[in-house]
């Protein structure tokens, strides 16, 4: 089925959908060698890419300029602030959508809207009320954003009513606590969302073809009455994941950068002397100021296609036990961070089942691929002898290696490693039929299988496949994410549903390091059978209900509610090693102490984890179930967080854009670095994704240079850069040439280059046609006892100048102070005077409602 673009904007993403069914939805390229050579190059009709060219040239515009990261560190905690720039290159107003990765764990808790100088707080919601507000306020034309979270990893950024040439900065703030293993704490901050593969059948239309590529791709069929998809991701939703095009944003194509690019910085304050410092995939610069030790990207401007990962060392290897108690009018919150024993070496190993499963898909084709080959490589060569195991890699479907798990002799050994010698990266995910071909043979066993899973986890159907490893209690868990920018969410959970461990394989890691670090974990574990004697201490609503065993020398984390103050003693119990262990540890909980505002949200946060952990599959669905649902709104309302049901909204009233419907401007994302174009989108598309959206050819009047305004369609359907002579957009240009003008000349230039082609010889018109001073014009134009409606574009909007404008006659019926414009009423006498004004840049009328 093909479907026609509207006139006013051309999809330009050339990407089409093929394998659907079973194996879900991939993308292919055109068949059109030529025509996608045209496409990536720029060259097709009307219009210009959102993106930089290799060598730094830009063929085109993104709406997102910047992102600028700011993290504070103090002790276990990090509060970050991360501020994303939006600008309109575009010759009319738009809206930006742009979806973008933040830390799985996350407490998403304030929203910032600048407009000018005016600083908008964002309003936490439902997320149905939100978006209701959100449209209203872009249809009326006021300038609005909208935050919503897709996973706990992925959210959306929509901010309406950008008017050309103008700015809106957006800043988000979150909350967080470290990750420490093995005398190492680490702070990540991700920079990309991955492309995600899509299983399922359509249940929406797929995204438009471009229409010089029509006839040229392989379309998907859609059910009858299709419906649009819910965001603008280049995948259409599916009845597996009904949010698919929310998850899936437009990427970059292949030689080209997205036009954006991040600043990270972090003050580092450890409270004891830092004495080793890592990242592990940026070149960083580190100055001290006293005791704060300040980290930032070497280049300030970096492309964002790989997670930030710092890491660091105190003077002291082990960490002390610390319990953080916060009370206020919300209630008494604590954190409970507790020290991990030594690890000890068992008296003997016992003998384990182990099965491998490996990602084939071609989200890892290339280098992701060969890492995780190196990786398993040494895995299967430490294999105890006395060890089982089996392989199994998937794609768009699963291969087994072994008809069941077999000795770990050496014969055996070497045929799984030729194996994975000869493995490539190409096809599907299909992760859920891997999942289950290596957990339902345990349902039926009575010892324990360990399942050591290597991914990227580009999946959209992450909450099911979490939900699916809860079901097969009788294995133990073992994911390693593959790359520079993986699904943490999905892979930190898989490790939580399946009781095991989770580890980080970057493209500059030595997977020697990584398969030896996994079997000292599995062989020698930290503690296990982890339970806390609270000693009638009041406390309640703890999380993690369940503390999971520690296979690495990483603290027990445990958050709570204090029903009143109270002090005495808990005690950490469990095994080290098959022999008990216990150690007690003083707790003192205040009856108020405005310290530490951050555990509220941080408890509120682990609550929410903990109820969606109850519902996964209905979570996927987005039929979760009702007393959930309406729980983690509670939660989100109460502390302000941003959680699948409750959204930050932000409106400015106070600015009144130009009329008519903004155009949508998806903002593309890089590909994550090492993941390959094309073993994601297909052979015949070498080219990978055309990702921007493109405006159409419909010919514009002149704007009035970066800041300024734009024009109605003309009705001559020239090119959007054909401007009718003499038309000039640059401002100072515009000036320079002025000064050799004649007076008489430079009225005729002003009438000609600021009145809209509607407005000319209006009063004429008027005069001749109209009946009272009444009149409609061909151009829709109204004009009512005398009076016309008109948007005026200013270069100063001072007090003196707005007082000629009233001495003029207008009557000023609204201000847009960030851009420059007002909306009045005037004798239609009058235009002509009032664009030839020294400080009137544009005189448009103003559109009739719809736009």
């Amino acid at each position: 089925m093909t479907r026609k673009t509207s006139t006013s904007i051309i999809a330009v993403v050339i990407i089409v959908v093929v394998g659907v069914g079973a194996a879900g939805l991939w993308l292919q390229g055109a068949s059109n060698a030529q025509a996608a050579d045209d496409v990536a190059a720029g060259r097709s009709t009307g219009g210009a890419l959102d993106v930089v060219n290799k060598e730094g040239e830009v063929v085109g515009t993104c709406p997102l300029k910047h992102t600028d990261v700011r993290a504070e560190i103090s002790g276990f905690v990090v509060r970050v602030e991360v501020t994303q720039k939006f600008h309109n290159p575009y010759e009319e107003k738009i809206e930006a959508v742009y979806t973008f990765p933040l830390s799985q764990n996350a407490a998403v808790d304030d929203m910032l809207m600048k407009v000018g100088e005016r600083e908008i707080k964002g309003e936490i919601k439902r997320r149905e009320e939100a978006r209701r507000i959100y449209e209203a306020a872009k249809e009326a034309g006021h300038i609005a954003s909208l935050l919503d979270q897709e996973r706990p990893n992925i959210f959306t950024q929509s901010v309406a009513n950008i008017m050309p040439g103008e700015s809106v900065d957006v800043t988000i703030r979150y909350v967080e606590v470290l990750k420490y293993e093995d005398g190492w704490f680490e702070f990540s901050f991700p920079t990309v969302v991955g492309p995600r593969y899509i299983p399922g059948q359509p249940t929406s239309r797929q995204p438009e073809t471009p229409p010089q590529l029509e006839g040229k791709v392989v379309e998907v069929e859609t059910p009858e009455g299709e419906k649009e998809p819910k965001g603008t991701g280049w995948l259409p939703d599916t009845d597996q994941v009904p949010d698919a095009s929310r998850i899936t944003p437009p990427v970059t194509v292949p030689g080209t950068r997205a036009g954006h690019d991040i600043s990270i910085s972090v003050n580092l304050d450890a409270g004891a002397a830092v004495r080793e410092l890592d990242s592990k995939q940026h070149e960083t610069a580190t100055e001290r100021d006293g005791d704060i030790i300040k980290v930032r990207l070497k280049e300030k401007a970096t492309i964002p296609n790989k997670d930030f990962i710092l890491r660091y060392k105190t003077a002291s290897d082990e960490i002390g036990d610390a319990v953080l108690t916060h009370a206020s009018d919300l209630g008494g919150f604590f954190t409970l961070i507790l020290q991990p024993p030594e690890r000890v070496a068992p008296e003997q190993i016992t003998p384990k089942e182990m099965v491998f499963v490996l990602d084939t898909s071609g989200s890892m084709n290339g280098e992701p691929i060969e890492k995780a080959k190196q990786t398993m490589f040494h895995c299967l060569a430490n294999l105890n002898p006395k060890d089982t195991f089996n392989l199994i890699t998937f794609a768009g479907d699963t291969h087994i290696l072994f008809d069941k798990p077999v000795a770990a002799t050496k014969q055996n050994v070497e045929k799984a490693q030729d194996f994975v010698k000869s493995l490539k990266g190409r096809g599907g995910t299909e992760m859920m039929k891997a999942i289950r071909a290596a957990l339902e043979p345990s349902d039926s066993q009575e010892h324990m299988r360990i399942v050591c899973f290597m991914t990227d986890g580009f999946v959209g159907n992450d909450m099911a496949i979490i939900d699916e490893i809860q079901r097969h209690p009788n294995a133990r868990i073992f994911s390693f994410g593959v790359g520079s920018s993986v699904n943490r969410f999905l892979l930190d959970n898989m490790a939580k549903a399946g009781r095991g461990e989770v580890d980080y394989v970057t493209l500059n890691t030595a997977g020697e390091d990584v398969a030896k670090r996994f079997y000292e974990r599995l062989r020698n574990p930290v503690l296990t059978d982890i339970e806390i004697d609270w000693g009638g201490l009041p406390v309640t609503e703890l999380y993690p209900e369940r503390i999971l065993d520690l296979f690495s020398a990483k603290p027990v984390v445990v958050y709570g509610q204090a029903l009143k103050a109270a002090s005495g003693q808990i005690t950490l119990r469990g095994k080290v090693a098959g022999r008990p262990f216990e150690r007690k540890i003083a707790v003192e909980l205040p009856d108020r102490k405005p310290e530490h505002e951050v555990l509220g949200p941080l408890w509120a946060r682990q609550k929410i984890e903990h109820l969606m952990n109850q519902d996964w599959r209905g979570m996927q669905e987005g039929k979760p179930r009702t007393d959930i649902k309406e729980q983690i709104v509670d939660l989100g309302l109460k502390f302000r967080l941003v959680t699948q049901y409750t959204s930050f909204v932000a409106v400015e009233w106070m600015v009144i854009t130009e009329g008519g419907e903004a155009r949508r401007v998806p903002v593309p994302v890089e590909m994550p670095e090492g993941v390959s174009y094309e073993g994601v989108f297909g052979d015949s598309m070498k080219l990978g994704v055309y990702s921007a959206r493109r405006l159409s050819s419909r010919a514009y009047a002149p704007t009035a240079g970066p800041a300024g305004p734009v024009g109605r369609p003309r009705a001559s359907g020239r090119g959007a850069v054909d401007y009718i002579q003499d038309d000039v957009y640059d401002l100072a240009d515009r000036e320079a040439r002025e000064e050799k003008m004649t007076p008489g000349e430079k009225r005729e230039f002003r009438l000609k280059n600021r009145l809209a082609d509607e407005l000319q010889g209006l009063a004429e018109k008027v005069a001749q046609e109209g009946q009272n001073g009444n009149l409609t014009t061909a151009d829709g134009v109204e004009v009512k006892a005398g009076l016309v409606e008109v948007q005026v574009w200013l270069s100063d909007a001072s007090d003196e100048n707005l007082a000629k404008l009233k001495e003029l006659g207008l009557q000023i019926l609204g201000q847009a102070k960030s851009v420059k414009m007002v909306i009045a009423k005037l004798p239609v006498e009058k235009l002509e005077e009032l664009a030839v004004l020294d400080f009137v840049v544009r005189v448009e009328p103003v559109p009739a409602a719809g736009g």
